[in-house]
């Protein structure tokens, strides 16, 4: 009689992800991990989300969502079919065939990688791992983060990657507010630390998004993510450029673009704002600037991009300044301002890195009052940057309320304000992304900026 060998951890991690048995574990329940966590669980694996902070996982656990991206009855279904729940005991982990590391990867004060949330996750899992389970990093990083970084932790008790656990790197890729994409929907790059930990990952991601696109390393993978987010920076930055220039000469730069946008083929239309919000692009470019430095490269381009982008809120103050002096005669130390927006983008909650925030330091350091009305950000939640702006209330917007700032400054151009009103009842708009122009409203003195 002849014996069958057992199947080896990979055999067994691919029949489980075949058969849609694997358990998923995904660590960080923010904008990246809870759409994750939601695409997963329509895609029939049972997925348990791991978070730190237990009001979260108390609302998840209830059906509640607190990301646009996932509405609460997508949350509910998910929670009474049994496929997710929400979990803030990492013991569990070792019941996880794959898990996904979606924490954030913000900047040091000097601008440089801070990695300690991905160091931290990382030793997390070392404690539980075990033969056969798959860990996937989603978070925007520099080149050779996954095998660098986090390879050697999870080696440290011993298990080997490529034979005894799997490791992967897939960037996440969302867009909150993209009406047209979601996470199913977005094509998915993924690449394994060896050919076995290839195919597993690429197998998980095609039970659950529509495309998976493999490529032949994780610093592929890495260096494809830092790209496309530095390709928007770098954009941005030029048109903000062009707009303080075009500004200068006494031409609209989004009359400009509108008519560049006209011819068909090399070139592709961005436009200008008040500085770059969100996650990514106000970010990432730096961890590849900071990487660069390790090979004795200077990334000036890069840098350059960034210090335009940084110092659009100065340009907008500035130009807020002059327009108070020229229509309203006042000053802007004491000067009445509100802000129409706090996210960082139309038509979301998101306020990470919004320009709004540091519009507000900028105005107030220079003695005006100001106030801020967002339909999608009712109060201004804690952060690590702008504690002290925590608890503010956004402002009804009323043609009371209007009559009583010295100015309005448009920040987000979110579809779900009444912009009529705003041109019938303001005094001065100062306008950063062309809304008024684009609605073809006219009223009180309107200021591109």
């Amino acid at each position: 009689m002849t014996e069958t060998s057992a199947p080896s951890p990979a055999e067994n991690l691919a029949r489980l992800l075949s058969t849609h048995a694997a358990t998923v574990g995904i660590i960080g329940l923010g904008y990246v991990g809870l759409p994750l966590a939601a695409a997963t669980a329509r895609g029939g694996f049972r997925t348990v989300g791991f978070d730190i902070d237990p009001q979260k996982i108390e609302a998840l656990n209830a059906g509640r969502s607190y990301i646009d991206a996932v509405a609460p009855e997508v949350v509910a279904g998910h929670v009474a079919s049994g496929r997710f729940r929400a979990s803030g005991d990492f013991a569990e982990l070792a019941a996880c065939d794959v898990i996904a590391i979606c924490v954030p990867t913000p900047l040091s004060r000097h601008r440089e990688p801070d990695l300690r949330f991905v160091v931290a996750t990382a030793e997390t899992i070392a404690q539980r791992l075990r033969p056969g389970q798959l860990v996937v990093l989603e978070s925007t990083t520099y080149p050779g983060t996954t095998e660098d970084i986090v390879r050697p932790i999870l080696e440290a008790g011993g298990l080997a990657s490529g034979t005894d656990f799997f490791l992967a790197f897939s960037p996440e890729r969302e867009d909150p507010g993209n009406a047209t994409y979601r996470t199913a929907t977005i094509p998915k790059v993924v690449a394994g630390d060896g050919p076995a930990a290839a195919e597993l990952v690429e197998a998980f991601y095609r039970s659950v998004v529509e495309r998976v696109v493999r490529v032949s390393s994780p610093k592929v993978a890495e260096a494809a993510k830092i790209t496309e987010n530095i390709f928007r920076s770098v954009n941005i930055a030029l048109v903000n450029e062009l707009k303080t220039i075009y500004d200068a000469m006494g031409i609209d730069v989004w009359e400009v673009i509108d008519a560049a946008a006209t011819k068909p083929f090399g070139y592709m239309p961005f436009y200008p704002g008040p500085g770059l919000g969100g996650h990514c692009i106000p970010i990432d470019p730096f961890y590849l600037t900071w990487k660069a430095r390790e090979f004795g490269l200077a990334t000036k381009f890069i840098e350059l991009a960034g210090e335009i982008n940084l110092a659009m809120p100065r340009y907008v103050v500035e130009r807020l300044a002059v327009a108070l002096d020229r229509h309203q005669r006042v000053s802007l130390g004491a000067a009445r301002i509100l802000l129409l927006g706090l996210a960082y983008k139309k038509n979301v909650s998101d306020i990470r890195e919004s320009p709004s925030f540091e519009l507000i330091r900028l105005l107030e350091q220079r003695g005006s009052r100001t106030d801020y009305h967002d339909p999608f950000v009712e109060t201004v939640p804690v952060t690590r940057e702008h504690a002290a702006l925590a608890g503010r209330r956004s402002v009804a917007l009323t043609p009371q309320a209007l009559a009583d700032y010295d100015a309005v400054l448009v920040v987000t151009d979110h579809d779900r304000v009444d912009y009529a009103m705003v041109a019938a009842h303001a005094r001065l708009v100062v306008d950063t992304r062309n809304v008024f122009q684009r609605l073809g409203l006219s009223g009180p003195p309107i200021v591109k900026a």
